[in-house]
């Protein structure tokens, strides 16, 4: 972590954009002496491609892939000392002088990793790219809870510790979602930061996004991800925060803290009423996975959630849905016999009645338990505002 005043390396990652790069390099020197090029392996640079600029240049034999330049970029880095690392595409995309966006950013909060949110209102930019972004968030927010404007923007600010402490294996244009995704969980900070952006007419546009390639890459990563995201195991910090675990059996002091870390009393209450709704559903061996997704595409607090659900583990909250559901399915009457007839051999059909039945009980406990818990947490904030 950063203790010290931030040092930064804005690191170009570069791929066949020797027409553009000089400019970027320019540009970037202009406003800060720190630059490093990673030169993927490109083919169409001149033997003395960079010799009139003064930087820093690392080349990689053959095309590695996005992501293992900044990896390179970032082990570099660390070896001269630097605390931040400031990537910007080769390609002339970004605007170079909002560099001075991120530093200032950095200043104010070193841990946080900010991403270029860029301004994709102009008719200009292709309908693919808005389309690739707002899948690329959509996906981000399910796997983490959190929300960015641009998870595939490449003007970003990595704070070096990030970088070094997390288990990042994707090498190529993925890297970039795969860092986003485990520094959420690690607990790092992720702000954007808005910048402009430039896309030039399609017949002088340079891209090296292999469509079925990369896309498969991207499919097979938020494909683990999410399935990691939905597993109830802790994810490794590298940033600590309180998370306290919501206890059934101690209400109170649960809401107490929640409250100190800035968690609303609605927000409590909904994350509890939608834990309690889905925990009187009849998912069978699914119930945390579910209700795990749902608060995380929500960006409900998951530990209430999975807390307050235990409310309605067997046999109580089960038994009250079948016995609704039986009611609804018999005439109006409810279900007295007891026995291995009742339970085992018509297992099926009391299957079909929790179902049925918590259609009915779910909603209602769901509301009960958002009213109980907003009107306690309301009451347990203002007394602690008093004390």
């Amino acid at each position: 972590m950063t203790a010290t005043q931030p040092k930064i390396l804005i690191a170009i990652p570069l791929y066949n954009h020797g027409k553009t790069v000089l400019n970027v390099i320019e540009r970037c020197k202009k406003i800060h002496k720190d630059v490093l090029v990673i030169d993927d392996g490109s083919t169409d640079l001149k033997k003395d491609h960079f010799k009139d600029i003064n930087i820093k240049l690392i080349r990689h034999d053959r095309n590695l892939g996005k992501g293992a330049a900044i990896m390179t970029a970032a082990r570099q880095a660390s070896k001269l000392g630097m605390t931040h690392l400031v990537t910007i595409d080769a390609d002339l995309q970004h605007n170079p002088e909002e560099f001075l966006l991120f530093k200032q950013a950095i200043l104010n909060s070193p841990e946080t990793l900010y991403i270029g949110k860029r301004d994709f209102t102009s008719s200009a930019i292709p309908s693919a790219s808005k389309f690739g972004r707002s899948f690329s968030n959509l996906w981000f927010r399910i796997q983490t809870g959190q929300s960015t404007g641009d998870a595939q923007s490449g003007f970003r600010a990595y704070p070096l510790f990030v970088l070094e402490n997390l288990a990042l294996s994707e090498k190529h244009y993925s890297f970039e979602v795969e860092v986003l995704v485990k520094a959420a969980w690690a607990g790092v900070t992720i702000k954007d930061i808005d910048i402009s952006v430039h896309y030039p007419p399609p017949k002088k546009r340079i891209s090296h996004f292999k469509l079925f390639l990369d896309n498969v890459r991207l499919t097979h990563l938020n494909t683990r991800l999410t399935l990691r995201s939905f597993l109830p195991v802790p994810h490794k910090k590298i940033i600590k925060k309180n998370d306290h675990k919501f206890s059934i059996f101690k209400p109170l002091k649960s809401i107490r803290i929640f409250l100190a870390q800035n968690v609303s009393p609605f927000h409590i209450a909904m994350s509890g009423s939608i834990g309690i709704f889905l925990g009187t559903l009849p998912l069978i061996a699914l119930h945390t996975l579910v209700i795990l997704m749902v608060a995380g595409f929500f960006r409900l607090n998951k530990l209430v959630a999975v807390g307050t659900s235990q409310l309605c583990m067997p046999p109580v909250v089960p038994a009250i849905c079948i016995e609704a559901g039986y009611f609804l399915t018999h005439d109006g009457t409810f279900l007295t016999d007891i026995s291995f007839e009742t339970i085992g051999n018509q297992g099926l059909q009391r299957l079909y009645e929790w179902f049925l039945g918590s259609l009915i009980i779910a909603p209602v406990l769901s509301f009960l338990s958002f009213i109980t818990l907003f009107l306690t947490a309301t009451a347990v904030s203002a007394l602690s505002k008093k004390s």
